[in-house]
């Protein structure tokens, strides 16, 4: 099978918020270890309980894993889920991670709403420069996060604040 033809499969997703279960936890540490993604493995063992959910193929491949952490950035002075993905190289040219941001940013909303709003929303920081060439408008259609400025490695940033949540007094 070419890699156009694995990239156009659909995917199923497993989420692992807030606690996975070994077996998805595997599945993930295999995904990083052989993307060389996460090679060290105490590293790759604490980000597994970030592990908000990963992507898999029909063929049950796991295709991609997203993680969130709580984290204040002084400068929005407010708690949100630090974002991060990462998408295996056969199918970065499809709209997974996009998929994957959309249903993350769902499981973690509701997680926040059941939980009085420990964090407020969600905060991407863009390594990729594919996001800094095309994707330009202040506010992505369709998944609705906004510019919100530079990080302090310079990387840019984009928020989405969860429907019902209020600021956190200062």
């Amino acid at each position: 099978m070419n890699d156009s033809a694995a990239a156009s499969k659909p995917f199923h997703f497993v989420t692992h918020w807030p606690q996975g279960t070994p077996k998805d936890g595997m599945a993930v540490l295999e995904f990083w270890r052989s993307e060389k993604a996460l090679v060290d493995e105490v590293q790759a063992q604490e980000r597994l309980r970030e592990v908000v959910l990963h992507a898999v193929t029909d063929a049950g491949e796991t295709a991609a894993v997203c993680t969130a952490v709580p984290a204040t950035l002084p400068r929005l002075a407010q708690p949100l889920y630090y974002y991060r993905c990462f998408v295996g190289q056969r199918w970065r040219k499809t709209r997974l991670v996009f998929t994957l941001l959309a249903r993350a940013f769902d499981a973690l909303e509701e997680h926040a709403r059941a939980h009085a709003y420990p964090c407020i929303g969600v905060l991407l920081e863009l390594e990729s420069d594919r996001f800094g060439k095309t994707l330009r408008a202040p506010v992505w259609p369709g998944i609705g996060f906004v510019y919100a400025g530079k990080s302090g490695r310079g990387l840019e940033l984009r928020v989405r604040y969860f429907r019902g949540a209020r600021l956190k007094p200062q």
